[in-house]
């Protein structure tokens, strides 16, 4: 079966971790319990969704601080678009995304499937807190 057809379906993250590229140091960005959805459908279409563990949880929205919202900007990452596969490689052709940065891009995935499990590496790139070259690594776990 090809990587395309192993990758239809939802899937739900089970760790992300950052890994800097100037000192190899690693960290869970997203906090040890992140919570996340991928997923890719036949049609060639792909909605991400991720949070931290530990967000923001005002008692209502309509008066929520400045610092509240941006913590809750800070703390998620949701984008949707089509995708293509080339061999071990995902591309995510972003339509529409939390970060206007990414409206319009193509962000390539190196992945990889061990059973019920994927993985996925991000090329390096500037971290959205401080600029520094990161490297995202994501497990996921398949759904029923």
């Amino acid at each position: 079966m090809d990587l395309k057809e192993q990758l239809y379906g939802t899937w739900q993250l089970v760790s992300a971790t950052r890994r800097f590229v100037a000192t190899g140091e690693k960290s869970e960005g997203f906090g040890a319990r992140p919570s996340g959805y991928l997923t890719y459908t036949r049609d060639g279409r792909m909605i991400a969704l991720l949070t931290k563990d530990g967000r923001p949880k005002p008692s209502d929205m309509s008066k929520a601080t400045d610092q509240e919202r941006v913590e809750l900007f800070n703390s998620m990452i949701a984008y949707a678009g089509k995708f293509t596969v080339d061999g071990d490689k995902v591309t995510h052709h972003v339509d529409i995304s939390w970060n206007e940065n990414w409206t319009g891009t193509h962000q390539l995935r190196n992945v990889r499937l061990e059973g019920r499990k994927l993985y996925i590496r991000g090329d390096a790139q500037p971290s959205g807190s401080d600029g520094r070259q990161v490297i995202a690594e994501l497990e996921w776990q398949k759904l029923q």
